[in-house]
């Protein structure tokens, strides 16, 4: 034995010489072979990827095609947008008027009423629901609206304390009838669907208030025998306190709630917001107001 690991390499000979070069000759020759197979494969795959892509790229247009066709109930606020919304919050004067429309003023302090963890006052709501009752004057359904006063009084002097209230409007004539209801420290929605024949009650902390549909129940049934001179078949109407519905988590967006329940109510949308979203909602709709124009 020479004591030398066969393992390392031997100063080459001529015969390991040649046999290396064979050796060499056929792993070229091999992977030549290799390429021009990886090259076709590479191609039939690259065709293959193209098609996928265009076929990708059709269906992708017609998914967006298809949302656009849908109503966003969430369009994005753009930076001029909310340029807006913050010069409405911290602009100037609290006391400055910002928009006036409906018989109702906003200043800068009922605006502000929309700040985050903050109640919606009386104007703020009445001059929502006003731009929800201007925008069915264009499409379907047409709605009447209530104010924040309605109710209350309703409760204290009846029907006929009301009678000048639909003075110049027949309210068997809309689709939709919707009243804001205020607690005193909570804002909830009552819905009169006068097509379905339903009285609907959304409360955003989910409350009972069976009382509130019967009243307006009953003025309902007085105002057909007063205007109609009629009665109204009341056994077929169905009073509901609606429980399925987007709930309020804290306690302060309850005035949102109840605007947002009334815009999709408004137009027979489904509901599809959270309590997430009333940050959104709220500078949405500050720019809504101060522009008199609901997205």
């Amino acid at each position: 034995s020479s004591g030398i690991n066969a393992e390392w390499p031997l100063r080459p000979g001529a015969q390991i010489l040649t046999e290396n070069v064979s050796e060499t000759d056929r792993q070229i020759q091999e992977t030549k072979k290799s390429l021009d197979e990886t090259k076709l494969i590479s191609k039939q795959h690259q065709e293959s990827f193209e098609k996928l892509v265009d076929k990708s790229i059709i269906e992708e247009v017609s998914e967006d095609e298809a949302i656009g066709d849908e109503i966003d109930s969430f369009p994005q606020l753009t930076l001029q947008m909310a340029d807006e919304v913050e010069k409405a919050m911290y602009g100037g004067p609290q006391l400055e008027t910002l928009v006036e429309g409906f018989n109702i003023t906003l200043a800068r302090k009922d605006i502000q009423t929309l700040k985050d963890m903050t109640w919606l006052n009386d104007e703020v709501i009445n001059f929502y629901f006003n731009l929800l009752m201007d925008r069915s004057k264009k499409c379907a359904p047409t709605i009447h609206i209530f104010n924040t006063f309605f109710y209350p009084r309703l409760l204290k002097v009846g029907h006929q304390g009301l009678a000048r209230w639909t003075r110049k409007v027949d309210l068997f004539a809309v689709d939709l009838i919707m009243i804001p209801i205020h607690l005193g420290m909570h804002w909830c929605l009552a819905a009169i669907d006068m097509r379905a024949k339903t009285i609907t009650y959304y409360d955003s902390l989910l409350g009972d208030n069976h009382q509130c549909t019967n009243a307006l129940r009953d003025y309902i049934a007085a105002e057909h025998q007063a205007k109609k001179k009629s009665p109204l078949d009341i056994k077929n109407w169905k009073l509901t306190i609606e429980k399925d519905i987007p709930e309020q988590l804290n306690g302060c967006d309850c005035g949102v709630f109840t605007c947002k329940y009334a815009e999709y109510v408004s137009q027979d949308k489904t509901f599809d917001f959270t309590q997430a979203d009333m940050p959104y909602f709220r500078r949405r709709m500050i720019w809504e107001m101060v522009n008199k124009t609901l997205l």
